[in-house]
């Protein structure tokens, strides 16, 4: 039996990024419908060009890169690709940053507003990053 896991993402740093892509990849590949929600500094990492890396909060966040950890980006579409995983930007920091649907990753779906998010995360689990 499946469950629902649904993550929220507000920082962008590479401790929180990391660990929200390592829930959502092992959830996905799992067997759990995973719903992923991009909001605040988490979405700039997801425009397309943009660095593959990002700002490191600590010595771990260093030492992600370092060590050559499997990217949180890489980790992300890999949910997407291999299990029932969907990542959604959030509407309101799309319009706030100025970003188009083009201007995004392509396994990135649909801007999504945080009610609806709430609502669907209202059935299982919810994480926040």
């Amino acid at each position: 039996m499946s469950n629902r896991i649904s993550i929220m993402v507000v920082s962008g740093s590479i401790e929180r990024l990391q660990m929200a892509s390592m829930v959502a990849s092992v959830g996905a590949v799992g067997g759990n419908e995973v719903i992923v929600f991009l909001s605040m500094n988490a979405l700039p990492p997801f425009k397309k060009g943009a660095p593959s890396s990002a700002p490191a909060e600590g010595a771990v966040g260093k030492l992600l890169v370092e060590k050559k950890a499997p990217p949180f980006k890489q980790l992300f579409e890999q949910a997407v690709e291999l299990g029932d995983a969907k990542i959604h930007p959030c509407s309101m920091a799309m319009d706030i940053l100025g970003y188009a649907q083009e201007d995004i990753e392509a396994y990135l779906g649909e801007p999504m507003g945080l009610t609806k998010f709430l609502d669907d995360a209202a059935a299982g689990q919810v994480w926040s990053f």
